[in-house]
């Protein structure tokens, strides 16, 4: 498993709400699902560089090919 960057992120408490109701309905877990949103921001930015993979639990995803 790579190790991931960790840091404090302050949010209003409204916008994490939210994004918490959001994540449950994703079933995923909070950080799980922000990962997932600016991961998906990156990539319809042009910012994720291409071919990068992404693990999830128990299987590699090309981003590239997701739909």
């Amino acid at each position: 498993m790579s190790k991931k960057k960790q840091f404090l992120l302050r949010l209003d408490p409204d916008l994490y709400d939210i994004i918490a109701r959001w994540a449950e309905d994703e079933l995923r877990s909070v950080n799980a699902h922000m990962e997932f949103l600016l991961r998906d921001a990156a990539r319809s930015h042009g910012r994720l560089p291409q071919g990068q993979r992404k693990s999830a639990p128990g299987k590699d995803v090309d981003v590239d090919k997701e739909s």
